[in-house]
């Protein structure tokens, strides 16, 4: 499917960091309007004490409602493994419609069972409000932005075009970064380079965004690049093969450890944010399955 974009729709893009988890989340507003997405918002967890708290999601509230915006969309790229997301909680005070890629079910299903969940777990995605395919579009205010399926990190990726700007994911780093892991359950290095191909076929002044940034070599976190810039200077794609890729990604993956907070993530993100229904008594509680990862 070939996507086009509106190069000419510039929004405004206001990025907000998480030094916890290195994450990067964006308040997209639409140029025309006072309508703009949320991407990839975080909840933040102090996980040894089991504490759930709001202030990175606090933040962009705040913003939000001191440039008297209209929250349309809150959009998750994938479902994180290194962060909670807060769309529940900002779709309360804010309104929106919570989005991600119909692939949803198939992490669903896969974690559902790592999880050892119930029946009462539904693996329909309908967690969600709006589950995409490859090519939908859909509106903030008058902005056209288009979803692009784009797996290999998880199944459920999707890079999300806004105007002139792409909302990668995990798909890509910035240059100095290369690209993400390949080895979650239902990840796959060749369809991970594929996607990335995907992405390097937008126009080269494309504006690209970052999910994380981990400030490589000890330089200052980054998180706004273009496609001609990755094209030109990413560490793992610029003048690599398709196999050359495949075998750089399966070795670097090989010496990283698992997330720190995935266990929790996935249990929450699976669920649009949500945490695990409570027990008879009102308490909530997230499971640590033993070797399960």
């Amino acid at each position: 499917m070939t996507i086009t974009p509106d190069m000419s729709v510039k929004p405004e893009v206001t990025g907000f960091f998480d030094p916890a988890t290195n994450t990067i989340s964006y308040v997209v507003k639409d140029p025309g309007s006072n309508a703009c997405a949320i991407v990839d918002s975080v909840m933040d967890i102090d996980y040894a004490a089991g504490r759930i708290t709001y202030d990175h999601a606090n933040e962009i509230i705040a913003h939000v409602r001191e440039k008297g915006l209209k929250v349309e969309w809150l959009i998750e790229t994938h479902v994180h493994a290194d962060h909670l997301s807060a769309a529940p909680y900002i779709q309360k005070q804010l309104g929106g419609k919570i989005g991600i890629g119909r692939n949803i079910t198939i992490v669903q299903d896969t974690f559902g069972k790592i999880f050892n969940e119930g029946t009462e777990f539904q693996r329909d995605g309908s967690q969600f409000d709006r589950l995409f395919d490859d090519g939908d579009t859909y509106q903030v205010g008058g902005m056209r932005c288009i979803a692009m399926h784009t797996p290999g990190h998880t199944p459920a990726c999707m890079t999300h075009i806004m105007g002139d700007a792409a909302f990668v994911g995990d798909t890509l780093f910035m240059p100095d970064g290369g690209s993400a892991r390949a080895d979650f359950p239902g990840g796959d290095a060749g369809q991970l380079y594929d996607s990335i191909q995907k992405v390097l076929a937008l126009p080269d002044s494309m504006r690209l965004f970052m999910c994380h940034d981990y400030g490589p070599n000890g330089r200052d976190i980054r998180w706004e690049t273009t496609v001609g810039e990755e094209k030109t200077h990413n560490i793992h794609i610029a003048g690599k093969s398709r196999e050359e890729f495949i075998a750089l990604r399966t070795a670097r993956d090989r010496t990283l450890a698992m997330p720190k907070l995935i266990i929790p993530s996935l249990q929450v993100n699976m669920r649009a944010g949500d945490l695990p229904p409570p027990d008879k008594d009102g308490k909530r509680f997230l499971k640590v399955p033993i070797n399960g990862l």
